[in-house]
């Protein structure tokens, strides 16, 4: 897609995109390096500009839907440089960075006496020890002085690296610390250790505890970036408030200097009232800015422009944006037939992608993905009109027929007769009344081949028996469902046999439909509408990335939805002259970036990390390089990371040194609310994903035996009440709390905190109000509510396999990667990340509460992880004894159809276990 021009025997090496990304508005650019050393770069982007190298503080590198961006930042704006392949701007981006050296070491090389001023402002620092030194830190002392060799010095793109011996042989003994990187590490570490000993006191009782080793260090380690990966429950805001208190006790900043950002208004009040507090001042009078994203924008706007940004008005509710989402398809729907065809098929036709066996672990995975419902024992997919099929593509062309109001029968037997003469009985997938006709959906892949063993000869028998009986039989194929063409196909035979089309009403439709699929859907736009606007993203480019996903026809269709969604969505935000929040967000950060906004701030604090959104990171970025020699510590734990739905991109996080350049990074492994035997179930769960960062959990609690409890519910039609259930537990506990008070309460008046959580509000149990304990304090919330929070115990509803269960299976949709730079390919990864968040709110013990013919596969996982220390019980707390092959189900005395007795699992027949009578 890309290519790197490069002019031999001239002046410059040029580099420009290949030749198709040049018809792309954001391709039409060239950059050219001179081959001689000289001050500045030509960049041509419509204009002709010289960049001067010290000006260029900043270059980086982007990965886009499609490509590569090299961000060239400066004093006064961004250059951004788009439509490369990887290789390429890893070229133009180290080239670059090689020429602005070169010109810096010529510009050391033309002034060798002002290097014995700089050693004069390094060595105080260095003999007395004073400080924590991070390059930027030894960057501004020398900055201080005048001069060619020190602008060079401390510019924040020289590297070391490019020094001849004979250069090195002539610098001052103070410059090893930029030349050698091991030296100033090694002074550091020697610092840390100094200064640990210097500031216990300080840190002993600090925020009103005394910090952990780790917290102690992560608050005197600044180096440009920092990155403090921190575990549930380890103390990360208690570290915040320290590293704060630490640095102006040093005097390193003044209070004006240092901003914190939370993620949101809450965080950020309890922030500014716990450093206050900290300080010894009023939360009022507190000159560090403590708050929001969103209010760091607002103000960044009001302040340069002198009026507040024109927020449109939907923005603040917690159900604004979705009610203008559902307008839009609404008025598209009246006014755009092209669309109304493509949001029915949608719904319809495409309510879940069809993704191939083979990429699932198991075939028990694949079978849980494709059961939207259960009918009995057997899995089965829902159709519309009352029809169950086998499989997604059948479900496409029931749904099809449904829509077109075709006559069809499921599965309907007819009898044909065998090569022997014998009458056989069939079941085609398809049969027509009113043509008399058969249809087969054969699963057999464009080379001929099927998934199935033995099926491709099983299907050719049954064809040649349809044959034989002169039966009218066409068929269609999983390749035609691959490369778009089965509805198509579908059509072309119903048609040569004069069937009639109808399509159903829209009303009709619509109440068809499950409000689940609608909204589902209506979620995905609104993520997808943040990432189409913030990466300019068109039509064209979705539709290309629609090749790279499972099911292509759905992608293709869901490009063409979203694509204009997203065009109105942006027409009633101009028309309105109106903004949403990230708008605003880049708004404010361009006014930073072409420095019509001062940045104040020399250090910036950033909380809950891995909620991060490319937008916010930009501000980040455009903060901390406008301001010479300021840095960053941002701090988050990558494994609750459960916010996608609002644009946060966990690779920020977990590729830190990517987007913010080399930094120190530490981590917070001391939980202080799990105990030992839930920290740990809980960290081995999340680390299954190998892309999440590795942590080592330990726990200031000792361990609890068997503080994680898994109790199946039955209920009518497998629908059990986990509302009823749920307060049968609460007044169990209650009841055993009080049995053993003397073991716990400190006061008459004290009580044990429980929280009740639940993936969707739907299973909300109360709704009534909250029920009173003599023993216990009970709250419910969901699961992302509860994020931040802890109790004592917990008791988690409908842990099961299903739609609205855990993990969610409307959630994980790969139309995601439609939109998403990078998107994460372990399967249902933010789902695993919200149940690691419900699953560490508790500090003695764990009640996960399942249907107990539907248990989620996270329940599996922790029984086989927890071992000895998972527990299946009843609702009254009797063990169950648990099956020893699947650990989620129980052992029962069953009885076979011939009537013998045996004991058996009750999770037949996806767990086969069987011993006989009395034996385990």
């Amino acid at each position: 897609m890309t290519i790197r021009a490069m002019v031999i025997f001239s002046r410059y090496t040029t580099y420009r995109p290949g030749l198709f990304a040049r018809l792309l508005p954001s391709g039409r650019w060239k950059l050219r390096l001179p081959t001689a050393t000289t001050a500045s770069v030509e960049l041509h982007t419509g204009t002709r500009a010289e960049l001067r190298c010290l000006d260029i503080t900043a270059i980086g590198i982007k990965k886009a839907l499609l490509w590569h961006t090299v961000e060239i930042r400066t004093c006064s704006h961004v250059e951004t440089l788009s439509c490369l392949g990887e290789d390429a701007a890893t070229r133009l981006a180290t080239d670059l960075h090689r020429f602005i050296n070169r010109y810096l070491l010529e510009l050391i090389r033309s002034d060798q006496e002002a290097l014995k001023e700089v050693d004069a402002k390094l060595e105080p620092l260095i003999e007395g020890k004073r400080q924590y030194l991070a390059q930027a830190d030894l960057a501004q002392a020398i900055a201080s002085v005048s001069g060619p060799a020190a602008a060079a010095l401390s510019h924040p793109l020289f590297d070391a690296d490019g020094l001849t011996a004979a250069m090195e042989a002539d610098l001052p003994w103070s410059l090893s610390f930029l030349t050698d990187p091991d030296r100033r590490h090694q002074y550091n570490n020697e610092f840390v250790a100094t200064e640990l000993t210097r500031y216990a006191p300080f840190f002993d009782d600090l925020d009103g505890r005394s910090l952990s080793d780790q917290q102690r260090e992560s608050c005197i380690r600044l180096e440009d970036s920092n990155l403090l990966i921190a575990s549930a429950g380890s103390g990360k805001s208690a570290t915040m408030v320290g590293k704060v208190a630490y640095v102006l006790d040093k005097g390193l900043y003044q209070p004006e200097e240092i901003l914190v950002l939370a993620y949101n208004r809450a965080a950020a009040e309890e922030l500014r009232e716990r450093i206050a507090q900290q300080l010894g001042v009023q939360p009022a009078d507190l000159q560090c800015k403590v708050t929001t994203f969103h209010a760091l924008g607002r103000g960044i706007i009001e302040l340069v422009e002198a009026r507040p940004p024109q927020l449109a008005n939907w923005v603040d509710h917690p159900t604004g944006e979705a009610r203008v989402i559902a307008k839009i398809i609404e008025d598209l729907m009246q006014s755009d037939a092209g669309f109304a065809k493509v949001w029915i098929d949608l719904l319809v036709l495409y309510p879940q992608a069809d993704i191939p066996a083979s990429v699932f672990d198991s075939n028990a995975d694949y079978h849980r993905y494709i059961s939207a419902r259960r009918r009995g024992r057997d899995v089965s997919i829902g159709a519309l009109g009352g029809v169950y099929v086998k499989s997604l593509q059948e479900q496409t062309i029931a749904n099809w027929l449904w829509l077109n109001a075709v006559e069809f029968q499921y599965e309907r037997q007819i009898a044909t007769e065998g090569e022997d003469g014998t009458v056989r009985h069939v079941h085609p997938d398809f049969y027509y009344p009113a043509s008399n006709t058969i249809h087969e959906h054969l699963a057999i892949d464009s080379d001929g081949s099927s998934p199935f063993a033995d099926y491709v000869e099983h299907a050719d028998s049954k064809l040649a028996a349809y044959s034989r009986a002169e039966l009218d039989v066409f068929t269609t194929k999983s390749a035609q469902a691959n490369d778009g063409t089965l509805l198509l196909q579908l059509e072309a035979e119903l048609a040569k046999r004069e069937i009639q089309f109808r399509q159903r009403s829209l009303e009709e439709i619509l109440k068809a439909v499950e409000p689940i699929v609608i909204k589902h859907f209506q979620k995905l736009i609104a993520i997808c509408i943040k990432h189409v606007r913030a990466g300019d993203l068109t039509l064209e480019m979705l539709l290309e990335r629609a090749n790279s996903l499972h099911d292509k026809k759905r992608a293709k269709t869901f490009a063409q939805a979203i694509s204009k969604i997203t065009e109105a969505y942006a027409k009633k935000l101009e028309d309105d002259k109106r903004i949403d929040f990230d708008a605003m967000i880049a708004n404010a950060t361009r006014l930073v970036e072409e420095a019509q906004y001062k940045s104040p701030y020399s250090l910036i604090l950033v909380d809950e990390f891995q909620d991060i959104s490319d937008s916010r990171a930009n501000l980040i970025k455009a903060l901390k390089h406008q301001k010479p020699f300021s840095k960053i510590f941002a701090v988050g734990d990558d494994w609750q990371s459960i916010y996608r739905f609002a644009g946060s991109d966990i690779s920020i996080f977990t590729q830190f040194e990517e987007n913010f350049g080399a930094s120190w990074q530490g981590r917070l492994e001391t939980t202080y609310r799990c105990n030992q035997v839930i920290a740990d179930a809980a960290a081995n769960f999340i680390q299954r994903n190998p892309a999440q960062l590795r942590k080592a959990v330990r726990s200031a609690r000792p361990a609890i035996a068997r503080s994680i409890r898994a109790i199946p519910i039955t209920g009518e039609q497998g629908k059990p009440d986990f509302g009823k259930a749920s307060l049968r537990l609460l007044d169990r506990l209650d009841r055993f709390l009080g049995g053993i008070a003397s073991q716990w309460r400190t006061s008459s008046a004290a009580r044990l905190k429980v929280m009740v959580l639940w993936r969707y509000n739907l299973l909300d149990p109360f709704a009534g109000g909250l029920p009173r304990f003599e023993n216990i304090e009970v709250s419910g919330l969901s699961f992302h509510r509860a994020k931040g929070l802890e109790a004592d115990y917990t008791i988690l509803l409908d842990v099961s396999e299903g739609e609205y269960g855990v993990p969610s299976r409307i959630e994980d949709d790969e139309l995601l990667n439609l939109v998403m730079p990078q998107p994460e390919t372990f399967e249902y990864a933010e789902e695993r990340r919200l149940f690691y968040v419900a699953l560490t709110r508790a500090s003695r013990g764990v009640f996960l509460l399942m249907n107990d013919r539907q248990p989620s596969r996270y329940i599996h996982e922790l029984a086989n992880i927890a071992g000895g220390n998972f527990r299946l019980e009843t609702i009254d707390g009797e063990a169950l004894p648990q099956c020893p092959t699947c650990h989620v189900g129980h052992v029962i005395e069953r009885k076979s159809k011939t009537g013998d007795r045996f004991m058996g699992c009750t999770q037949y027949p996806d767990c086969s276990y069987t011993a006989q009578l009395g034996v385990r």
